[in-house]
């Protein structure tokens, strides 16, 4: 990441959670289980960063950053329900850092997750295509964990498939992949097959859906 992006990031860390003081300590210090009520008045703490530092014009780009920690790349987060392609590298890395550091700490209904289990949740995100690899693997690197060799993709998808899957969903036909890719059309169909089976459509139109959920195209896509 260029420089000012890294000092953005880290300032953002250290702000992403002022919205928490809008939400009432009886819900963050409640020892069971919150009511569906509850769960909303929580959903609502990034908006409220994002409030608190609106008034704040030099601090716009952190300001974004903050309120994004709790989006996920399938569009299963809040307070927005973003999804991949509205999410920067640093919007993704920020998520994954504070996914490790609410689990690292002691809550009111449960103790601080032992770092096996921390690494593991990490790790079900990715394949469970809310969390980015990468930003995992960086985040586990930082904490002092062993981070897999290579980069971990959703639903276990190999990197060929990633990349027949990616350039299905910009529209090109099979023998169009084959010949990008250097293989036959018969082993692209094979991929397809695979790919289908893993992520659990039926289509060209699902799989594309998936991939742009997760990341795999779009505006972020890793050149």
């Amino acid at each position: 990441m260029a420089n000012e992006e890294v000092v953005a990031l880290r300032r953002a860390g250290y702000v992403h959670d002022l919205g928490r003081l809008g939400i009432s300590n009886a819900i963050w210090e409640k020892p069971g289980s919150l009511t569906a009520a509850e769960l909303e008045r929580v959903r609502l703490h990034p908006y409220l960063s994002d409030r608190m530092l609106a008034g704040l014009a030099p601090l716009r780009r952190i300001r974004m950053l903050a309120a994004r920690n709790r989006e996920r790349l399938d569009g299963s987060g809040y307070p927005a329900g973003l999804s991949a392609s509205e999410l920067s590298p640093p919007d993704r890395l920020l998520a994954a850092a504070d996914v490790y550091h609410a689990m690292s700490e002691p809550r009111a209904h449960r103790d601080a997750l032992p770092p096996t289990t921390a690494v593991a949740e990490l790790r079900a995100e990715v394949k469970a295509g809310r969390l980015v690899g990468d930003a995992v693997n960086a985040v586990l690197k930082a904490t002092g964990h062993r981070a897999p060799a290579r980069r971990e993709w959703p639903a276990g998808l190999t990197a060929r498939e990633v990349e027949v899957l990616g350039l299905l969903a910009r529209g090109y036909q099979n023998k169009e992949i084959a010949r990008r890719i250097v293989v036959t059309p018969k082993t692209v169909s094979t991929h397809v097959e695979h790919i289908y089976a893993k992520v659990g459509v039926s289509s060209r139109a699902g799989a594309t859906l998936f991939a742009t959920q997760r990341g795999l195209v779009g505006s972020f896509e890793a050149r």
